[in-house]
């Protein structure tokens, strides 16, 4: 940044020069004019259509905490609000530090500004959910959904979360109906886990059972996705009744020596645990930094005793475990419990 503005002075004193000496001898009150005004005018255009906070040390250095993070990425939207990156980080952030209200009405700024992005307007539709008092997909939510599955057909997340959003509604048979179409897309095991859910609504409507187990699918997970299974190491029962219910739990990705900001993540609640989930694209907080972009990340999972992203004193973690991606292996995340 110093060298930008090192060059940026000397153009202009360049400029300024050539000009002065071009009038002096024939309109010498201009070339005066000239030399005033032009670095005034120089100045005050970038104070108006630069980025004069850029100049500011503070600016270039990194972030202490998310809500530091938080608080640079809020002034930055209010400068310019045209950013759907900069929105959708901000909601990421807002979940993470569980402030679904926030996270859904910041979310919906990002997917406002880019209407056809069909990734984002599942994610609106999921923060739509996860902000309401139920964690019920709304009207808004389902017709979100709908729209995308019009256009596309393939996108798996918005025909998982509408069908969840039609068992919801009690509407058992239509969600057999969407979810069934992605026992094709998924590998084994999450494909097992649909199929018990799609036996559930059969039952739940008075439908009868599939006849044959569907196939299994040919279509492999994302090659940088991660399979992680998180347990507990101890006496699990009493470690959650000294815990609130709503204790979280984070399992997240990061880049090794990196930043602290995970470029993979999910929070679950305690009493799911034992624990197995895929990490991966779209799990990331950070749309600059997918999991996908690097070869090598840090897992680990965190029992938050604060229910925020951040570490605290009296969190319980488990040892991180370094990955080189991609990998088909299962990564075990133990989470010793404290002894009696």
């Amino acid at each position: 940044m110093a060298v930008f503005v090192a060059i940026a002075i000397c153009i202009t004193l360049a400029t300024v020069a050539m000009l002065v000496h071009a009038l002096r001898t024939g309109a010498p009150r201009v070339a005066l004019a000239v030399a005033v005004l032009v670095p005034v005018l120089v100045g005050g255009l970038y104070t108006i259509v630069g980025t004069p906070a850029a100049l500011d040390p503070q600016a270039l250095r990194a972030p202490d905490s998310l809500e530091e993070a938080i608080t640079r990425l809020q002034a930055d939207l209010q400068r310019d609000p045209r950013q759907p990156e900069g929105w959708l980080l901000l909601g990421r952030s807002y979940a993470a530090m569980q402030e679904p209200g926030k996270a859904r009405d910041a979310i919906e700024r990002a997917a406002k500004l880019v209407p056809d992005d069909d990734a984002l307007q599942v994610e609106y539709a999921r923060a739509r959910a996860e902000a309401h008092p139920q964690r019920r997909f709304d009207d808004t939510a389902v017709e979100i959904l709908r729209t995308v599955l019009a256009r596309n057909p393939e996108q798996q997340h918005a025909r998982w979360f509408l069908g969840i959003a039609q068992r919801q509604a009690g509407d058992d048979a239509a969600a057999v109906a969407t979810w069934e179409p992605l026992l094709t897309q998924l590998d084994g095991g999450t494909a097992a886990t649909l199929r018990e859910q799609i036996a559930a609504a059969r039952q739940a409507a008075g439908m009868p059972a599939s006849a044959a187990p569907a196939t299994e699918a040919t279509t492999a997970a994302p090659a940088r996705a991660l399979h992680v299974r998180v347990r507990i190491d101890g006496d699990a029962a009493a470690l959650a009744a000294r815990l609130p219910p709503e204790t979280s739990v984070f399992v997240m990705a990061r880049q090794p020596g990196g930043p602290p900001m995970p470029v993979a993540a999910q929070r679950h609640r305690l009493s799911a645990l034992p624990l197995d989930i895929v990490l991966d694209d779209d799990d990331s907080p950070m749309p600059t930094q997918p999991l996908s972009a690097l070869d090598e990340v840090e897992v680990v999972a965190r029992i938050a005793a604060r229910g925020i992203a951040e570490r605290s004193a009296d969190d319980l973690e488990s040892a991180p475990v370094r990955v080189t991606l991609p990998t088909a292996d299962t990564i075990e995340l133990v989470i010793e419990a404290p002894r009696p």
